[in-house]
């Protein structure tokens, strides 16, 4: 069964829908300090919850995002800054939602069933540290919604 955060599942709104994962997730990462363990149980939560195509983290490292915890098929393994939607994110440090990523300047294909992503990245200290990366097979996907969730998941993981 697919979910789409814009309408819900089963008469229960999206709204709903994210108050339920906040929580959640919430336990799942509570009192967990490694990060990458963290990760790992957030990507596969957020997979198999919402049934997002692909959904991973990207660790910064120097200047290239490197492939951390994700679920989904097989993904990109290093991504240089300000390449693709995941570098433009972690470059200007702010969420991107992208309704049509073949009309994304410099997109980089991973997978050519992903149509549509958002990229959330987590800043600290004026350095951003990772990002959250989801793709849709569907164009036209997320929203403002979505990004106010996933801002909130990544900020559950610090």
């Amino acid at each position: 069964m697919s979910v789409n955060l814009k309408e819900g599942l089963q008469g229960v709104s999206a709204t709903d829908m994210h108050i339920t994962a906040i929580k959640q997730i919430n336990s799942l990462v509570n009192g967990e300090t490694d990060m990458i363990a963290n990760m790992a149980n957030v990507a596969a939560y957020l997979y198999h919850t919402f049934h997002y195509f692909w959904v991973g983290f990207y660790i910064r490292k120097n200047n290239q995002l490197v492939l951390g915890p994700f679920q989904g098929p097989v993904a990109c393994t290093r991504i240089d800054l300000n390449k693709g939607v995941c570098g433009h994110a972690a470059t200007t440090q702010k969420s991107v939602i992208v309704p049509d990523v073949h009309q994304f300047p410099g997109h980089i294909a991973c997978s050519s069933e992903s149509q549509s992503e958002i990229v959330i990245p987590f800043v600290k200290e004026n350095s951003t540290i990772f990002v959250l990366d989801v793709d849709s097979k569907k164009l036209d996907y997320f929203n403002e919604k979505d990004q106010q969730f996933l801002e909130e998941v990544v900020q559950l993981l610090v």
